[in-house]
């Protein structure tokens, strides 16, 4: 935690980081993450990318749920899944259990995708903490535990149980997204792409 924490005490352009809150772990931690988001190349969208991990670790999902859990509008993501689809990183299936309910699975090029893409992101993350102090690497492999709890913890509020009836649509707090889920722009640094 000792390098979070001196992580979080630098400043920002005014020098009042601990009046704004952000002289604390979370910061620090939030500030990493946010910052690594935009030195990994991607040729999907931040929230395409999210939808697979969601997909990938959840199983089939139907559209609505998806929606609820990528926090934008139904529309959105039926044109987001067509754009994964037509990368073949996912496909429409019918559910075993209601033929009338389509649902959205991850293809194992898509699981492919994510696994490349994760690999991607460990070579960033190694390259910076092998430019650490010793001491500092230390720490922050003693946090490694710590850290995969927060991971669980994220996952459970991010990825709940799919309900047999389907979750209510998004409220109007969803947002849309553009209809082409492949871009060259590095998105927004809310979602987490693994």
């Amino acid at each position: 935690m000792a390098i979070l924490l001196a992580m979080s005490r630098s400043t920002s352009a005014d020098g009042d980081d601990e009046a704004d809150g952000l002289d604390h772990p979370a910061a620090a931690v939030y500030r990493l993450l946010s910052s690594l988001f935009f030195q990994v190349s991607r040729d999907l969208s931040a929230t395409s990318t999210a939808t697979l991990v969601a997909l990938e670790r959840t199983g089939p999902r139907r559209i609505t749920e998806l929606a609820r859990i990528a926090g934008i509008t139904q529309p959105s993501v039926t044109s987001l899944v067509t754009t994964l689809e037509r990368a073949g990183f996912a496909e429409r299936r019918s559910d075993p259990a209601d033929k009338r309910v389509v649902l959205v699975a991850i293809t194992p090029s898509g699981s492919d995708y994510l696994r490349a893409r994760r690999r991607k992101n460990v070579e960033v993350f190694t390259g910076l903490i092998a430019q650490l102090p010793p001491d500092e690497a230390a720490t922050l492999t003693a946090a490694v535990p710590a850290l995969e709890h927060l991971s669980e913890l994220t996952d459970a509020l991010r990825y709940p149980a799919p309900s047999p009836a389907g979750p209510p649509a998004p409220g109007p707090g969803a947002r849309a997204v553009s209809g082409s889920a492949v871009s060259g722009d590095p998105g927004s640094p809310g979602t987490n792409t693994s």
